[in-house]
């Protein structure tokens, strides 16, 4: 291209990181002919400027987050066989320049229609017709058609409207033909580049945007950041954007309270005086116009940023009142008696208006706390503990009240933080109650019924209301063993104290009594008495073990029973115990003796070659404890004398004599069994016996005057010929069953009899039992209903086949007749089976 450049064309780009995002960098360069932009791209400043030879320039880099970077830039062209050109929309004016030969400076317009760009020609075209095309993205490769050339003339055209923001350049390549498409220059490279022009209006992100201050903030406070996006090439005016404010709403306390920067869109605070309580929103309309902010010739856009002011605890709480009053009765707890109210223009349920309260003096028992309502933020007085009329009759509180959030800087409490309390105390019928509560006393047990034990009486706190009569009630007493003077309180014993009864734990027995006053109403108190039983020695021990087995003849190991007791008293009323036989009978002596082991076991045993039968011995022996004086206890061991093996442990049978069953006892004893045993035999025989005799006993009557019915089974021959229509040879018996075998399983004629065998009725007794009837029926039913051959068969009427013949002659001739006289005597002689038709037909002479 000869060294031609063309105004603001980039010819290269810088690149360049300060690690914070090349914020504000700027670039410096020591040429005045080319420069650098913010993005870095290296363009030249004025027209015409030339790259014959290298260039080389000085280049500085600085910023607010970098120190000043250099470094040397060298710009040399480098010469290719190209067309560069420039186009804008709607109007562009371009030089072209090409190696075929050079064409007139042109100004045309870009539009929706066909535009001459510029022209080309080869320098053959003098001798030879040329024939031209072109080739490339625009031309012959989608988007198709952008760009024509004449093909006679050279002449090149746009065709279709262009836009930069969709695409920015195009390549294309120009060829030169003869008439027989022998190339006659060398293709050469058209590069088209699309100048922006400002068609598009710089958008926000968003319609609104939302930012957030707090009230009290210092001028040039960073509030927000908005931005806009500009569609034109940034790298000029067209994408250049500004910002501006053009209203406030409201206009408290100035107009003007923010301001934006008008090239990185960031709000920021220009005046103090921001005051939630008296403005907690801003609306502000920001305007973003590209060309640098030119409002004749940029175009503009609008979007509304919201600020909200947020609150900070700039407004301590107010007591509504320097005093506040109230009462409470006394020994009443978890009672509101005040109720504080205060006012906080902060932000309301937030912790810069959330109030907490505190008593700082009168109260230094801790009887009142103040407790803060949720909902109304009003301090509630309550008592947490109960307060005595008669030792308090006001309270004089000093409370002060602050927020959860502390202060914010340079605000200080108010007077009104702070208020008295006074609390009067309301004088009520208090209960008496027992100094001493509970009461201990001691008293040795078994002190006689009438004894006086003490006086439990007690005092009314009611000290400054008239004077008030006490009257006493037992309340509790489990063992009913005493009882309480109405007027004085004195405790009188009403039975006998015993230190081992059930109601006495540990030693200590509790009753519990009531005090009541006269007041109005009245109010009663009470008070436990615990009464610590001095042990006396009123139980004589007893024997224990009560029953034991030995060994009938002594062994030097094991021969003897150990044996201890036990007292209901306690030391030293109780152990070590004397074990003694007594002298009578003398016979206990003579084959017993005892042996201390310890204080509070002996050992009974058999005397050294003193043999006894096998049995049950009562052995009695005398126990005495250590009371003073002691008490002693006539107590009888059973012991079981019995065989013993090697170890010393008794054998069963020697087990079973012991037990007091001599030999001749235990005989009888099996002799007995057997007995029982023959005699359920001979029952059992009996039964049998008899139930055969009543299956074969005869009837009562003779078999021939047996005239009861009984069941047969007989085949049923059908209905006769004339209740049938039908062919009677269906009903012949086969003579060959052939043809019902051979059929396939499950498929045979519903009337045809099942080829099983036949269910096996039961045979009626020659000589039946007259209990058999009942029987007898039973069983035909039932093996009736599970015959499977018996009819019918699938619920027809079918009938057994009679045969082909019959030995019986025909009895269709017979008839008879109801008229004339019948004579019924020959019916006696046929035996006493018809003899009651006899009588009931015949008559004789008396009819």
């Amino acid at each position: 291209l000869q060294g031609d450049i063309f105004l603001s064309m980039t010819l290269s780009t810088v690149k360049f990181d300060d690690c914070v995002g090349n914020q504000a960098v700027v670039f410096q360069s020591s040429d005045p002919v080319f420069g650098v932009r913010t993005d870095g791209s290296v363009y030249a400043r004025e027209e015409g400027a030339r790259l014959d030879e290298p260039v080389r320039f000085k280049l500085t880099a600085s910023g607010p987050h970098t120190h000043a970077w250099e470094a040397v830039v060298q710009l040399s062209l480098t010469r290719i066989p190209c067309f560069k050109i420039q186009l804008s929309s709607p109007r562009a004016q371009n030089q072209v320049k090409t190696p075929w030969g050079l064409e007139k400076r042109e100004s045309r317009e870009i539009g929706a229609e066909r535009s001459k760009l510029f022209k080309i020609r080869s320098d053959q075209d003098q001798d030879i017709s040329i024939r031209y095309s072109i080739t490339g993205v625009g031309a012959d490769q989608p988007p198709n058609e952008v760009f024509s050339i004449d093909p006679e003339l050279g002449k090149m055209f746009v065709t279709k409207p262009l836009d930069r923001e969709h695409r920015s350049s195009y390549h294309l390549r120009a060829h030169a033909v003869d008439m027989n498409g022998n190339q006659v220059e060398n293709p050469i490279d058209l590069y088209i580049f699309v100048i922006d022009m400002n068609d598009n209006r710089p958008e926000f992100k968003n319609q609104v945007y939302n930012g957030s201050v707090d009230e009290g903030s210092r001028p040039g406070t960073y509030v927000m950041h908005l931005s806009a996006f500009d569609a034109d090439d940034n790298t000029t005016a067209n994408g250049m954007v500004r910002y501006r404010i053009l209203s406030q709403t409201p206009h408290s306390p100035i107009p003007n309270m923010f301001t934006i920067n008008s090239e990185t869109g960031d709000i920021v605070t220009v005046a103090p005086g921001l005051d939630r309580e008296k403005v907690s929103q801003y609306t502000i309309i920001v305007q973003a116009t590209d060309m640098e902010g030119n409002l004749n010739f940029g175009l503009s856009n609008t979007a509304t940023a919201i600020i909200t002011v947020t609150d900070i605890n700039d407004n301590p709480p107010m007591l509504t009142s320097r005093t506040f009053s109230g009462e409470v009765p006394e020994n009443r707890v978890d009672l509101v008696v005040a109720n504080l109210t205060v006012i906080d223009a902060d932000q309301p349920h937030s912790p810069n208006w959330n109030a907490v309260y505190r008593i700082i003096s009168g109260d230094p028992s801790g009887h009142f706390t103040i407790r803060t309502d949720p909902i109304s933020n009003d301090g509630m007085v309550t008592v947490v503990k109960p307060v005595d009329f008669e030792m308090n009759r006001a309270f004089m509180l000093t409370a002060v009240v602050s927020n959860q959030a502390h202060l914010a800087s340079g605000i200080q409490s108010s007077l009104q933080s702070t208020a008295g309390v006074t609390i009067s105390v309301q004088d009520v019928n208090e209960p008496p109650y027992f100094p001493t509560n509970p009461k201990h006393i001691r008293f040795e047990e078994g002190v006689p019924a009438g004894t006086s034990l003490t006086t439990f009486s007690a005092s009314d706190p009611d000290r400054l209301q008239m004077q008030q009569i006490i009257r006493y009630l037992k309340l509790s007493d489990p063992a009913d063993w005493l009882s309480i003077n109405g007027t004085n309180g004195q405790i009188i014993t009403t039975a006998i104290l015993d230190r081992e009864s059930v109601y006495v734990k540990n030693n200590i027995y509790e009753a519990t009594f009531l005090a009541i006053d006269n007041g109005s109403p009245e109010a009663s108190g009470t008070g436990t008495l615990q009464i610590s039983l001095i042990d006396i020695n009123d139980n004589p021990p007893a024997l224990v073990p009560r029953e034991s087995q030995i060994c009938e003849r002594m062994n030097k190991n094991v021969n003897g029973v150990n044996i201890t007791a036990a007292d209901a008293d306690t030391d030293p009323n109780a152990g070590p115990f004397v074990f003694e036989l007594p002298n009578y009978p003398t016979s206990i002596r003579r084959n017993w003796t005892i042996s201390r082991i310890s204080g509070d076991y002996a050992r009974l045993a058999l005397r050294y070659q003193v043999y006894l039968k096998p049995g049950m011995y009562e052995v009695p022996i005398v126990v005495s404890d250590s009371g003073n004086p002691p008490l002693s206890n006539r107590s009888v061991i059973k012991v079981k004398v019995c065989p013993c093996d090697e170890h010393g442990d008794c054998t069963t049978l020697g087990a079973v004599v012991a037990a007091g069953l001599g030999t001749g006892a235990i005989i009888s004893i099996l002799i007995c069994i057997i007995i029982l045993l023959c005699m359920v035999l001979l029952f059992v025989v009996w039964i049998k016996r008899r139930e055969k005799e009543r299956q074969t006993k005869q009837l009562l009557i003779d078999p021939e005057d047996d005239v009861r019915d009984n069941i047969l089974k007989y085949d049923e021959e059908g209905g006769g010929e004339e209740d049938q229509d039908y062919d009677l040879s269906q009903l012949q018996q086969p003579d060959s069953l052939d043809h019902i075998i051979s059929k396939p399983p499950g498929v045979r004629r519903v009337d045809e009899r099942p080829i099983i065998p036949e269910s096996q009725y039961p045979i009626r007794p020659v000589v039946p039992h007259p209990g058999d009837i009942g029987d007898f029926i039973h069983e035909g039913l039932r093996a009736a209903d599970n015959d499977p051959t018996a009819p019918p068969y699938d619920s027809l009427l079918v009938f057994d086949y009679e045969g082909s013949g019959s030995t019986a002659g025909s009895v269709s001739s017979l008839n008879s007749s109801s008229t004339g006289d019948q004579d019924y005597d020959y019916l006696n002689d046929w035996g006493p089976r018809f003899k009651k038709l006899a009588d009931m037909y015949g008559g004789g002479a008396e009819d």
